[in-house]
């Protein structure tokens, strides 16, 4: 070429073409080929691509990077256990309270409901049932292995042991009350009389010798009253029950459950406390129903208390999840699991522009380099 004008741009074009090609294989071979090319045993340099080469290094150093400087136990305190986030927290949770749970839409049967327990009722009345037999029957079988002395306790042995005396005097003086009476008194002669007509003839005799029926009535009227009078009496009454009572209490208790219907008295009590618990009814109520100031105390007191303590909970465990949940490691396996295609529809997605500059910027750089080329040879010439 003996024009040096086109000498010189015919050199700048051919500059700028390799400077742009040049840098645009260079962008593309950061991510091409995404595996090695072999041409037999024989590896082709640079493949794969600088990006998918160090794929396994640039996933290792970008886990420690994210752990050490981006997801710290200290970022994750920062805005996950804030104040904002727990006066957040608190609000929503008091609404939801409010909104959910102390409502009278909802009774303690629909809440239950919700949970799967929907034969709740039955469940329970079955479960008291059971509860009624078995303690029943479990205290029948122990009874049955004593005597009434070992299941009486010892304070109502000395409470007998000292009404007895009380006892016998109550008696004696109902006893001289009675026969002191009219109707006591006709008691006596009836008795007499019958005594003296079962005699027969000796009856009769006897009768006949004691002459008016009165006096004789009269007679043992006195002497019955007397005999309840006697001190002897009383304490023969009371040696009497004391006897009674000793022989009373080394009865075994087996003696009388025996005549004792266990089943239809099992029966009674379950319907009674059925009755009693009403349980259907019960539930059929709301939270508010049982716990009027439920609301307002959860929603002032129980909440906050709960979350500070929570908050606080996570705050002291925090380093220990974050070093439990191994971001680090995390990261590095999702980088080095993420679709290299993929990766580099992100690049290029964002970096676009800078990287048609690039390529621009080396076609420029060629260009220029043409130039000065085409000067020096036009100046060696």
């Amino acid at each position: 070429m003996d024009n040096p004008i086109i000498t010189i741009i015919f050199m700048a074009i051919v500059g700028a073409v390799i400077g742009g090609f040049t840098n645009f294989i260079a962008i593309k071979m950061l991510f091409h080929p995404y595996n090695a090319i072999h041409i037999g045993s024989w590896k082709l340099p640079f493949t794969p691509g600088l990006i998918p080469k160090r794929r396994g290094e640039l996933a290792k150093q970008l886990g420690e990077t994210v752990t050490k400087y981006l997801l710290t136990p200290e970022v994750f305190r920062k805005k996950l256990l804030s104040d904002d986030i727990r006066t957040t927290v608190l609000q929503f949770t008091q609404a939801k309270v409010e909104e959910v749970i102390f409502t009278d839409d909802k009774t303690i049967l629909d809440w239950v409901k919700v949970v799967g327990l929907n034969n709740l009722p039955t469940t329970i009345e079955s479960k008291v049932d059971l509860i009624i037999e078995s303690q029943l029957l479990n205290a029948k079988n122990t009874l049955s292995t004593k005597t009434i002395e070992q299941i009486i306790p010892e304070q109502l042995h000395q409470t007998v042991e000292r009404k007895i005396p009380e006892l016998a005097t109550y008696i004696l003086e109902k006893g001289e009350e009675y026969f002191q009476s009219t109707k006591g008194e006709a008691t006596i002669r009836n008795m007499m009389d019958d005594f003296l007509s079962s005699k027969g003839t000796i009856g009769g005799m006897i009768s006949m010798f004691f002459g008016d029926s009165n006096a004789i009535v009269v007679k043992l009227q006195k002497e019955l009253i007397n005999m309840l009078k006697a001190p002897g009496t009383k304490t023969l009454l009371v040696n009497l029950f004391n006897q009674e009572w000793d022989k009373l209490k080394q009865q075994p208790v087996s003696n009388y459950l025996e005549e004792i219907e266990f089943e239809p008295i099992i029966e009674k009590i379950q319907t009674y406390a059925k009755k009693e618990l009403a349980v259907e009814n019960r539930l059929d109520q709301s939270i508010n129903f049982y716990w009027p100031t439920g609301n307002e105390y959860v929603k002032m007191e129980l909440l906050p208390k709960l979350l500070d303590k929570g908050f606080d909970f996570a705050e002291k465990k925090l380093v220990d999840v974050v070093n439990r949940l191994n971001l680090q490691e995390v990261v590095r396996e999702q980088v080095d699991s993420f679709p290299l295609k993929k990766l580099e529809e992100l690049v290029v997605s964002v970096t676009n522009r800078e990287l048609k500059m690039i390529t621009v910027l080396g076609a420029v750089l060629g260009g220029v380099i043409g130039i000065v080329q085409g000067f020096i040879v036009l100046l060696l010439n």
